[in-house]
């Protein structure tokens, strides 16, 4: 059986247990990094089972929203190993932001007191190839997949179209503006100042499982 892991600021969390409340940004942080570790050592401690959704149908204590992108290869709540209750999800294609997307990691924020914020990009991102592609061409795709190229295209205009490894380098540059988006969600500025939430972007691995924070 594992030990209970030990956070940055020296407290003791019980894992899986979503009736004990994480509170503090540093310990939701260090839950969602043990969790990854268990993920990746072939230990998880959460199956997803009926009995555990429905002992946590009564009602929510969610410790972090992470948003991430759309990527079937990437399922948020397995690759933390968390368990039904645990953390609030949003994907869109790329983690692309838009108003839906800005109102739901809000929701988490004031209506539930999340203390975390995670952005999740990963290594060989589609909607980011997919981007570098389109710019390098000249042809913008049509419809609403156009709308994610534009969101993305900034952080690949920033990286330079010329670089062999633009994809790669754009995906975290897209991670750390969109980290940048969501500290202007109304209230999150206050919570950050007030030590009662933090925002932090990472990257996750298709090959190894494991997730590295970048910011």
């Amino acid at each position: 059986m594992l030990s209970n892991a030990v956070t940055t600021t020296g407290a003791v969390l019980a894992p899986g247990n979503p009736a004990e409340r994480i509170v503090r940004p540093a310990d939701a942080l260090a839950e969602l990094i043990a969790g990854n570790r268990r993920f990746v050592s072939g230990r998880p401690q959460h199956g997803h089972e009926v009995s555990a959704a429905a002992a946590a149908s009564g009602g929510q204590l969610p410790h972090a929203v992470v948003l991430g992108c759309i990527d079937s290869r990437v399922p948020l709540e397995a690759i933390f190993d968390q368990t039904f209750g645990s953390i609030c999800v949003v994907r869109s294609g790329g983690h692309v932001v838009d108003r839906a997307v800005l109102g739901s990691v809000g929701f988490a924020v004031s209506a539930l007191n999340v203390p975390l914020i995670m952005v999740l990009g990963h290594v060989r991102c589609g909607a980011v190839d997919a981007t570098v592609k389109a710019l390098r061409e000249g042809e913008r795709p049509d419809g609403d997949v156009g709308y994610l190229v534009d969101e993305i295209a900034p952080a690949v205009r920033a990286v330079g179209l010329d670089d062999p490894e633009a994809a790669a380098k754009a995906m975290r540059a897209h991670v750390g503006r969109t980290v940048g988006r969501l500290h202007e969600i109304a209230g999150v500025p206050a919570a950050i100042a007030a030590g009662r939430v933090s925002v932090v972007g990472a990257v996750y691995d298709l090959d190894t499982g494991l997730v590295e924070l970048i910011s």
